[in-house]
């Protein structure tokens, strides 16, 4: 009996331990784990360029949704007064819902734009009832107010950044500033000045005070601005004026920013507020010039730049006259992009879908 016993023990005891030994050998090596680490990197490695894509794609498709819906809101603003949004008088002067549309209003196209976008509150908060006085505490108000609709996701979100505009006629320059720090909402959308004018807020044709406008409007001699685009200062350009075909023609697009200056008031072209008038902050040129070429957002280039361009690769959005957009190549041949920022020039360009 005894003698059985020490041979059952004998075995069982055997048996454990070849199971402990084969657990072992069942178990990772060092080796084997840093293959496996590998592995997952190389796989992380893959994936995640598709992942940033997969997300830039989307960011992209949201702009183009953005010009879309401003394209809309400028048809219906043609409908409701006949002309395309005003580019507005200039840098100097912001929104004033009591001045009306059209060259009247001191404001930018952005700003005319806001009853159609379902924006009234923010379109009307400055209204006082008195086109001849302007609420200028409440205008500062509104251009640290943005709308989402005028912000490239892929470039920024809709907030105030730092700005340079100090010397506004209508509105409170310095309720604007935060720790000494002029704050701003901006716009990444720009309007088409045409192929003539080399610096939009170069041109000095706008009201230099809400008297100035006035005596035009008594004495019926509003200048004129020699430009060809639809949005520029003093605008009211209307469909019949689009001799070339609205859908042939430039409305409003992405504007060039050097990527340095996102989020600083670092570019000349990129630092007034989103409402302000006709500037190249707010409308930008088709001219025939190396320097008007769009292209796509690059660091510490171009400063101070009147072209189109975006932050995507590959390509550009522009909203067209009868409200479609278009995907527009950077490597689209300059003659046919001075064309399409021309709206009677006689040479009719047909964009592929």
């Amino acid at each position: 009996m005894r003698i059985f016993m020490n041979a059952y023990f004998s075995v069982s005891i055997g048996r454990l331990h070849r199971k402990r030994v084969n657990g072992i050998l069942r178990g990772f090596t060092l080796v084997e784990l840093l293959v496996v680490i590998a592995i997952i990197g190389m796989l992380v490695g893959l994936l995640l360029p598709a992942v940033q894509q997969a997300r830039e794609a989307a960011r992209q498709m949201q702009c183009s949704n953005n010009l879309k819906n401003l394209a809309l809101a400028a048809l219906n603003h043609e409908s409701s007064s006949k002309y395309y949004p005003s580019g507005g008088w200039s840098w100097s002067f912001t929104g004033d819902p009591d001045r009306g549309m059209n060259r009247h209003q001191p404001g930018g196209w952005t700003f005319s734009l806001l009853p159609f976008l379902e924006q009234n509150a923010i379109y009307q908060y400055s209204s006082n009832g008195q086109k001849d006085t302007p609420d200028k505490a409440k205008a500062a108000e509104v251009l640290q107010m943005p709308v989402g609709v005028f912000n490239c996701p892929s470039r920024r979100t809709a907030k105030v950044y730092p700005g340079a505009n100090d010397s506004l006629v209508n509105a409170n320059s310095s309720g604007l500033k935060s720790s000494g720090t002029t704050m701003l909402a901006k716009s990444d959308y720009a309007g088409n000045y045409g192929g003539k004018v080399a610096n939009p807020g170069e041109a000095r044709v706008y009201p230099s005070s809400y008297e100035k406008a006035n005596e035009y409007s008594r004495n019926n001699n509003w200048p004129t601005q020699n430009t060809d685009g639809t949005i520029y200062a003093l605008s009211e350009v209307t469909i019949a004026q689009i001799k070339d075909g609205t859908t042939n023609t430039y409305l409003f697009g992405e504007k060039y920013v050097q990527s340095s200056t996102y989020e600083t008031a670092g570019s000349s072209c990129d630092d007034n507020g989103i409402w302000v008038g006709a500037d190249c902050d707010s409308c930008r040129v088709t001219y025939k010039s190396s320097a008007t070429i769009p292209v796509q957002d690059r660091a510490n280039y171009d400063e101070y730049s009147m072209r189109f361009g975006s932050p995507h690769a590959g390509a550009f959005g522009m909203a067209m006259c009868d409200g479609s957009t278009q995907r527009i190549s950077y490597s689209i041949d300059q003659e046919t992009h001075y064309w399409l920022g021309v709206r009677n020039d006689g040479e009719s360009v047909t964009l592929g879908n």
